[in-house]
C-alpha cells in the first residue's frame, strides 16, 4: 500500500498531494481539482478532519456566514472584487468572457452536457459521466445553453 509523501492522481483527473499511510490520505494534504479548485485539509484514515476549499478564482468557501451569491446579492465573485461591468457588457458567468459552449450543449458547472447523448464532458472534452433523468432535468432547466438561434440586430434608422 502507498505510504509516505507523494502524489496520487484519481481517474477523474483530481490530484492528491500530501501524506499517505496504509494506502489512505493521512496528515496534511491537498486535493487539486481539474476545474482549478483546491481543498487543503488535515486527514485521518482518508477522511478530512478540518479543511478549506478554495475555488479557482480565489474565493474561499466558508460554511458559516456564507455571503457569496445569497438571496440579496447575486453578483459573481469577480464582480465583487472588480466591480460591475458597464450596461450592455454584463457578465453571464464568473468568467468574462464566458466559456464558449459547443452547439446544442449546456454548461453544467464541471463541463458541457449534450442532451442528445446525455453525456457530460469536462472543459477539455474528456468524458466525465452519463446524466441520469434527475440531472438531465436540472441541467436543462437551470444551466446556460449554447446559442441555437441568431438574433438579428435591429435595422439602423
Amino acid at each position: 500500500r502507498m505510504h509516505g509523501q507523494g502524489t496520487y492522481t484519481l481517474p477523474t483527473g483530481t490530484e492528491y498531494h500530501g501524506s499517505l499511510q496504509d494506502g489512505m490520505f493521512e496528515g496534511e494534504g491537498e486535493l487539486r481539482f481539474p476545474n482549478g479548485g483546491t481543498f487543503r485539509a488535515v486527514w485521518h484514515r482518508g477522511v478530512p478532519t478540518q479543511g478549506k476549499y478554495t475555488f479557482a478564482d480565489g474565493l474561499e468557501y466558508a460554511d458559516k456566514k456564507w455571503q457569496y451569491c445569497d438571496g440579496y446579492d447575486r453578483r459573481f465573485y469577480t464582480e465583487i472584487c472588480s466591480g460591475l461591468r458597464p450596461a450592455g457588457n454584463s457578465q453571464l458567468t464568473n468568467l468574462h468572457p464566458p466559456r464558449q459552449i459547443p452547439k446544442g450543449c449546456y454548461d453544467c458547472g464541471d463541463g458541457f452536457y449534450d442532451p442528445g447523448t446525455r453525456v457530460i464532458v469536462d472543459y477539455k472534452l474528456r468524458f466525465l459521466r452519463n446524466a441520469d433523468d434527475d440531472e438531465h432535468e436540472w441541467i436543462v432547466r437551470s444551466c446556460r445553453k449554447a446559442w441555437d438561434e441568431t438574433t438579428p440586430l435591429p435595422p439602423q434608422p
